[in-house]
């Protein structure tokens, strides 16, 4: 993980300021610096992320709630919003299935995309449902998003436009940054030794969810591009791959 201070510094001292960084940059770098802001680089060196310290990220076009217990949304995701946007050019899907939406991430930025559409979000903490719940209040979208705990697709019915899923991927074993390691959930993270446990079992459920002419679109790690698309085509998927900005694989769109 890349390490950005001058960002966090940013970050932290327009939260102190109870201003936008944007506003802070374009006219109150030379504001007295409040008391709130050094107790808030403390708890920044002990490698507690920066989203956690002031409690929300900025995803696609909408900012989030977040805290501990869920999942930080990262730039890279926003490449499944963006696959999605490409596939449904023609004409926008109606219904959003989230699987494991942590606080509602790519659900809420494809209903921000798609403002006639209703979703459906799952995830298996209650942590994590409560944040969703309350993003889709705080962005008007509690009358078009549902959110439901549960197993993956675990005894879902009914069928969707969309399916969203980023889920844990890391290997148990590999190496992460103490930022992410000691404070974001593990059951978000790891996916057993090879990373591919969940996939393992999301693979098998989507087929009888989707709907026809629609799209599931699974986040990936760099190296697994082969091993899922390998999984999803054993269920009878075409699949394509779609890149982040870094050029490094990272979504799998399956038709």
């Amino acid at each position: 993980m890349t390490e950005t201070p001058r960002l966090d510094a940013e970050l932290l001292m327009a939260h102190a300021l109870g201003i936008a960084r944007e506003t802070l940059l374009l006219g109150q770098l030379d504001a007295p610096t409040p008391a709130d802001f050094a107790p808030l680089v403390a708890r920044r060196l002990t490698h507690e992320p920066v989203a956690y310290i002031t409690g929300t990220r900025a995803f696609w076009t909408i900012d989030l709630r977040v805290g501990p217990g869920t999942l930080i949304p990262r730039p890279d995701s926003e490449t499944l919003i963006e696959a999605a946007v490409a596939h449904f050019a023609r004409a926008a899907p109606r219904t959003i299935l989230d699987l494991g939406t942590g606080p509602g991430t790519l659900l809420l930025a494809a209903l921000a995309e798609w403002p006639e559409a209703t979703g459906l979000g799952v995830d298996a903490s209650r942590t994590a449902l409560d944040f969703a719940r309350r993003n889709a209040t705080d962005l008007g979208m509690a009358g078009r998003a549902r959110f439901v705990s549960g197993d993956w697709a675990e005894g879902l019915t009914g069928r969707f436009d969309l399916i969203l899923c980023n889920p844990p991927y890391i290997g148990t074993a590999e190496d992460l940054p103490d930022e992410v390691r000691a404070h974001e959930p593990g059951t978000a993270l790891f996916a057993g030794a090879d990373g591919l446990e969940d996939y393992r079992r999301i693979a098998p459920q989507l087929p009888p969810l989707l709907a026809p002419g629609g799209a599931a679109v699974l986040e990936i790690g760099h190296s697994q591009t082969s091993a899922v698309t390998d999984l999803l085509e054993a269920q009878g998927f075409a699949v394509a791959l779609a890149h982040d900005l870094g050029g490094r694989p990272r979504a799998l769109i399956a038709t």
